[in-house]
């Protein structure tokens, strides 16, 4: 009996931190899209990557062109001038698939741009998170953005607009 006993009072204090666990929540899209520095570093972010696309497709343009020319070109030129013409096609091929590479890539300018505008942006947002966290005392804060695996979400749980305040003072209207 004092065996059963001493196994329910361990079990017990194993458990009982558990029932003193807060859990809270922030939607962190919601947060962002309030954010007038977010947006605009979107639109800038948006902006290079229409000028770099159109700077990529002008270059492959270029290299459509420069093939047709060859198809209608290549009966008459000698076995050289072929080859020559075939290999600045190939060249000016590698050279756009670089510049998009470059762009693009997984450590492009894109990536980079990207890193440099919006990374201090979530970085604020997270230490915001962070402070309203220890001072209401939550043990775990959720992120709900991209319905990230919460099924459901009491929206008193929601400190995304405590968060908002913290960083800039807007609240949910």
């Amino acid at each position: 009996m004092k065996r059963i006993a001493l196994i329910f009072t361990v079990l017990f204090l194993m458990a009982a931190p558990s029932f003193a666990q807060k859990y809270a929540y922030v939607d962190t899209d919601y947060i962002l899209d309030r954010i007038q520095e977010y947006k605009n570093a979107q639109e800038q972010l948006n902006d290079l990557s229409v000028e770099w696309q159109k700077e990529i497709e002008a270059k492959f343009n270029e290299i459509d062109q420069l093939y047709k020319k060859f198809q209608a070109e290549a009966v008459l030129l000698p076995d050289d001038m072929k080859k020559q013409k075939e290999e600045e096609i190939i060249k000016k091929e590698k050279e756009a698939k670089d510049l998009q590479k470059k762009r693009y890539g997984k450590e492009g300018d894109l990536f980079k741009k990207r890193q440099e505008l919006i990374k201090p942006l979530q970085d604020k947002v997270y230490n915001a998170i962070e402070e309203v966290a220890t001072k209401k005392s939550y043990t775990f804060v959720f992120d709900k953005a991209n319905n990230a695996s919460i099924l459901y979400a009491d929206p008193k749980m929601d400190i995304s607009d405590d968060v908002l305040d913290k960083i800039s003072g807007v609240t949910k209207q």
